[in-house]
């Protein structure tokens, strides 16, 4: 769980699957104050558009550097890098490796991720 804003200034509190927090400064007993360096969100059938929307607009604005929605449905993950006020994304699948920009020498496997 992660506060929008460091000072905890804003109310809107969201609980990604995943998240990585590289600064140690951020963690509080209830969680990170401020935006996690990476969120990971997999996908559910009760998961709508409008939400994901929304968590995407939100974890760009607090300052998250890497967001990864998977979908297990189809064995995809898009990676959305918002880095230096600029916003990139590409789609990976099956058995791709996928890059970690946030730690540079991590690769993880898909194959690995959506093995049965």
């Amino acid at each position: 769980m992660f506060t929008y804003k460091e000072n905890e200034s804003d109310d809107t509190v969201v609980q990604p699957d995943i998240f990585i927090i590289c600064d140690k400064e951020k963690l509080g007993p209830e969680g990170c104050r401020g935006a996690p360096d990476l969120i990971v969100e997999i996908l559910s059938p009760s998961n709508t558009a409008i939400e994901m929307e929304r968590k995407f607009k939100l974890y760009k604005q607090a300052g998250v550097r890497e967001y990864w929605v998977v979908n297990p449905e189809d064995n995809s993950l898009t990676v959305y890098s918002f880095q230096e006020g600029a916003l990139s994304f590409n789609t990976y699948r099956g058995a791709d490796s996928v890059p970690v920009s946030i730690l540079p020498g991590l690769v993880v496997n898909l194959e690995q991720v959506f093995a049965e």
